[in-house]
């Protein structure tokens, strides 16, 4: 129940209007406040004298409320129009799957929001406003309040111009993708080493998927709690970021159990994109687009290319000391439920295999490669993840194209060789 809460609020951020529809409510609700904090005022014996309050007649209330309302929304329509601009941008340069972080970003939501907001306020006030022949009523503070949201709009305005000028920046979005990596990072490893899994897979009853879709979230400590009462053993075959067709064969259990498809049914999410909540990947498939997408001929920047693999060599160097998970979950000392995991390994190749391939003619991007690699070698204490480094140190040699000129195969191999003296030192000290 937890991880499927966990995935709700996180499709619930994908929603842009959300925000914004928020602050319209807070807008309308804020202008019938104030509005009836007038009229209490208004009947009261010293009447709503405010010395720094709207002083003006019914007239140029509704004037000012007006204009307040129009220029607003046509701002929001402006706004709308450059986060538009700046998504086709970063669609066109960076890839599609960028456009989530676009519009998970809460700083555009709430820009929009604000203007909106405003717009709602202007409105709610407005239809208050009376001439004498109606009883003549001004909302003194209501309009001044109006006129304070104005002030926050236009700051709002310069702000959000200056926002997006930066967010549409490729180091911008590389770092904020690498930020979320970073987090996917502390929460998905481990300090000390996890219990480890049984060696074989149960040999019972399969379980098949009822609906389909991309797999965002498993709920591994309810199965096993349910494995554990019904005293079966279960191991999934499929892992977040997985799509999984229906009818795909996803679970297997040790012993038929009546209630095994529904507790499946319960604690595993799906939907219509893959989810970043336990998929370590999906940042690191995220950068290796925008790498990719910069070694493309129509685009041809290698610079933003050794800039992923540089922030690559940074994650991997925070995971130096920690621990991956092994996907296993034990109950009284006994391991009940099992999922796959990404190792070590299946991180480096997500991480280089696309962009080695793709700048197999790029010098450049091949050397910060191996510079990549002698980095996280110098941080990294472990024999296997060596062996593993020293792997794709050595495919980056052999996949060398005939575009490299003999002066960058000799650069290269000379990155190499410094490479391989790191690895016999042992790596870390």
């Amino acid at each position: 129940m937890r991880a499927r809460l966990s995935a709700w609020l996180e499709r619930l951020g994908d929603q842009f209007w959300l925000r914004p529809a928020l602050l319209i409510l807070l807008g309308l609700g804020l202008g019938q406040t104030v509005v009836w904090c007038d009229e209490i005022w208004e009947t009261g014996a010293e009447g709503s004298g405010l010395a720094w309050s709207y002083a003006g007649g019914a007239e140029g209330a509704r004037s000012l409320l007006s204009a307040i309302a129009s220029s607003t929304i046509g701002v929001a329509g402006t706004v709308f129009s450059i986060t538009i601009a700046a998504l086709s941008l970063a669609s066109n340069q960076m890839g599609p799957r960028l456009l989530r972080n676009f519009v998970r970003d809460s700083r555009n939501q709430y820009a929009l929001g604000i203007f909106l907001g405003t717009h709602a306020y202007a409105l709610i006030v407005l239809r208050t406003v009376r001439t004498v022949q109606e009883t003549a009523f001004v909302p003194h503070l209501a309009v001044s309040g109006a006129i304070l949201l104005a002030l926050v709009s236009l700051g709002t305005l310069v702000w959000f111009v200056h926002h997006v000028a930066t967010s549409i920046n490729v180091e911008t979005v590389i770092d904020a993708v690498h930020g979320d990596l970073c987090r996917a990072i502390d929460s998905q490893t481990l300090a000390k080493p996890d219990i480890g899994a049984p060696a074989h897979s149960p040999e019972g009853p399969i379980l098949r998927c009822e609906t389909g879709g991309y797999l965002q979230a498993i709920d591994l400590d309810g199965l096993a709690d349910w494995a554990h009462a019904q005293g079966v053993r279960l191991h999934l075959w499929v892992r977040p970021g997985d799509y999984v067709p229906m009818a795909l064969p996803v679970a297997q259990l040790s012993a038929g159990r009546d209630g095994a498809q529904e507790a499946l049914r319960a604690n595993l999410t799906f939907g219509r994109q893959p989810a970043a909540l336990q998929n370590l990947e999906y940042a690191i498939h995220q950068l290796s687009e925008i790498a990719v997408r910069a070694l493309s001929p129509g685009i041809n920047d290698p610079f933003t290319a050794a800039s992923v693999l540089a922030h690559f060599g940074d994650a991997l160097c925070r995971i130096a000391p920690r621990h991956l998970m092994s996907g296993a979950v034990a109950r009284d000392g006994t391991v009940v439920a099992t999922r796959p995991v990404t190792d070590y390994n299946g991180l480096c190749d997500a991480m280089f295999h696309v962009i080695r391939q793709n700048a197999a003619d790029s010098p450049y991007v091949l050397i910060r490669l191996v510079e990549v690699l002698t980095d996280v070698a110098r941080v990294e204490r472990r024999i296997d993840r060596l062996a593993e480094l020293q792997r794709h140190a050595d495919l980056v040699m052999a996949s060398c194209g005939d575009g490299l000129d003999p002066s960058g195969r000799e650069d290269l191999a000379a990155r190499h060789r410094r490479f391989l003296d790191v690895v016999a030192e042992g790596g870390a000290p």
